[in-house]
């Protein structure tokens, strides 16, 4: 286990440059920007503190697994892999090339990257099946499935919660991306969710929910893994769209973004506190 090797302020570090590395990704096509900005904080912390898996030992058997099922915020992850030695940075200039696999959504062409995704609802019953695996096994790895709060509308998410309980899955966690918005609207606007602690309660999961961008907790709360015997863990990790660029945070309508290269030049001041920068850019909206 990695545990505690580096201090909040690498951390926080390593977290800035992988938001720079996801808004120079947001133009010349684009990607999901804010739904990404949420998630690099926690994304950090597994990978550098708390997972058994780095660029040495992608395919040991002993190896930890990460599966992000939350397709959307796959910039965040291939900004961590960059910083963290898993691929070279230099690749992430080819993001929606012909010539690389850098692209809106998880391939495994890419070392580190477990399974494809982006049709949310699928990943946690692949989860499932690994952890399964590895207890029958008898393995001490931690399986860790990433999902958006949007992605729980998708029924199979809840049969997959009843399912690892009902098989005392205590070896797999489910990290919730709670950034309040699916698409371009806010998750209460469309299907509630709350109370969402005491409904992952109700099906019988162990629950934590943090502050997903405070690294204090987040080391706290994955440091009790796992939570409870026999039960299914649950991080709810409460996040901000867009998270790190006033511009954008907590906008429905930022959650796809193609910037000019004057607002990624912009935006790339903004993260560092200089000034706030006014967007001309399209929103993408779907209904």
């Amino acid at each position: 286990m990695q545990n505690n090797i580096r201090d909040n302020k690498e951390l926080e570090a390593i977290a800035l440059n992988v938001r720079e590395h996801i808004i120079k990704m947001s133009t010349d096509g684009g990607c999901f920007t804010g739904a990404s900005l949420s998630a690099v904080d926690m994304i950090v912390y597994l990978y550098a503190e708390f997972l058994n898996l780095h660029k040495d030992n992608l395919t040991d058997p002993e190896r930890d697994y990460l599966f992000l099922s939350k397709g959307h915020d796959v910039p965040a992850l291939y900004g961590t892999f960059a910083e963290l030695g898993l691929i070279e940075k230099e690749r992430l200039a080819n993001h929606l090339s012909i010539n690389d696999h850098i692209y809106w959504h998880p391939n495994t062409h890419i070392p580190g990257i477990e399974f494809h995704s982006g049709s949310l609802g699928h990943l946690p019953s692949v989860a499932i099946g690994v952890a399964m695996d590895i207890k029958i096994r008898g393995g001490a790895n931690k399986v860790i499935c990433i999902m958006g709060d949007g992605e729980l509308n998708e029924g199979s998410c809840w049969e997959a919660v009843l399912v690892a309980n009902a098989y005392k899955l205590d070896n797999l966690i489910f990290v919730i991306d709670r950034n309040k918005f699916q698409a371009n609207m806010a998750t209460e606007d469309l299907i509630p969710l709350e109370p969402l602690h005491n409904k992952f309660t109700a099906f019988g999961a162990a629950v934590s929910r943090i502050d997903g961008h405070d690294f204090n907790e987040l080391r706290r709360a994955f440091e009790k893994y796992p939570f409870a015997e026999g039960k299914l863990n649950v991080v709810i990790a409460d996040t901000i769209r867009g998270k790190g660029l006033p511009s954008i945070q907590a906008r429905a309508d930022r959650w796809f973004c193609n910037f000019s290269a004057g607002e990624v030049e912009q935006l790339l001041q903004e993260l560092h506190g200089e000034h706030t920068t006014q967007l001309t850019s399209e929103t993408l909206v779907v209904r």
